[in-house]
């Protein structure tokens, strides 16, 4: 590996490139996603230069004191195989200390993972397509579906029972971000029973996070999301997890295929969350 390797911080203009890398390989980022990742953890973007020019890439991203999360872990293809990747990946993990570290990777690279203390949980499924119209998704009885303002003061302390780790500041940045729609499923009384966003990307759109106390609340939550999108006729992606049946079962009820599949890993037990109120999964980058 020559000596003219070096590694640092990526400024916010190589997190887009980051980003572009992303989209090559077709993981099919959000247009804004690299100002939301930052505003979690500025530092945890980290590249390999080889002779003056960014060849790698990786993310690990800091929540709090006790959590992190690796994502776009990339090498350009002409420089695989020589260790600039390995190198990378030693430096960039310890940003993260001594927190629980968290991926969602390829599962052809789930032994290269465990390799490196990660063990698996279970697979996280892209579905993607022509999205079909829900017509019996009916919003029950007694709830409200409402836009919803990333500083509402409910929705980080619902948000944590579905991550990790709590991330405001990220929550209020990704529901802000111009282009990104949010609604919230609420109770009679104000109480919050769920929520997503929907958000352009490289190709058609996503839909993540989409959280919801069962499953006829998702449906009402993804019903309204496809509807105030300008789809255009584009297409729209779910990343659900695997062990929630009623979040494949929207996915496919929606007319969407499997697109691919993600190993979710950590280097730990895994930690808890409502996996059954978790019908779509923010995104693959960043948990």
């Amino acid at each position: 590996m020559s000596d003219r390797y070096t590694i640092r911080t990526m400024t916010a203009g190589e997190v887009d490139q980051a980003v572009d890398w992303a989209a090559a390989e077709g993981w099919n980022p959000g247009l804004s996603d690299a100002g939301c990742f930052r505003a979690v953890d500025p530092d945890g973007f980290i590249g390999g230069w080889l002779n003056g020019r960014m060849i790698s890439s990786i993310s690990v991203v800091n929540y709090g004191d006790a959590y992190s999360f690796l994502g776009f872990y990339i090498v350009e293809e002409a420089h695989r195989g020589n260790g600039h990747g390995y190198a990378l990946w030693q430096e960039a993990v310890k940003h993260a200390g001594d927190r629980l570290i968290g991926l969602d990777g390829v599962v052809a690279e789930q032994d290269n993972y465990r390799r490196s203390g990660f063990e698996f949980a279970y697979n996280n499924i892209r579905y993607g397509g022509a999205p079909k119209a829900l017509d019996d998704a009916h919003v029950p009885s007694g709830v409200l579906i409402t836009p919803l303002d990333g500083a509402a003061p409910d929705l980080a302390d619902y948000d944590r029972k579905m991550f990790p780790a709590p991330r405001a500041a990220f929550l209020e940045s990704w529901i802000s971000t111009p282009g990104h729609l949010a609604r919230a499923a609420r109770a009679g009384d104000g109480g919050l029973l769920g929520y997503g966003v929907i958000r352009p990307c490289h190709t058609g759109f996503k839909i993540g996070p989409l959280f919801a106390d069962d499953p006829a609340i998702a449906r009402a939550l993804a019903r309204d999301l496809i509807a105030a999108a300008d789809l255009g006729g584009r297409d729209v992606f779910l990343d659900v997890p695997e062990p929630n049946g009623d979040a494949g079962g929207l996915a496919r009820d929606l007319a969407l295929t499997p697109v691919f599949e993600t190993a979710r890993m950590y280097t730990g037990p895994a930690p808890t969350i409502d996996i059954p109120r978790i019908y779509g999964v923010t995104t693959f980058e960043l948990g």
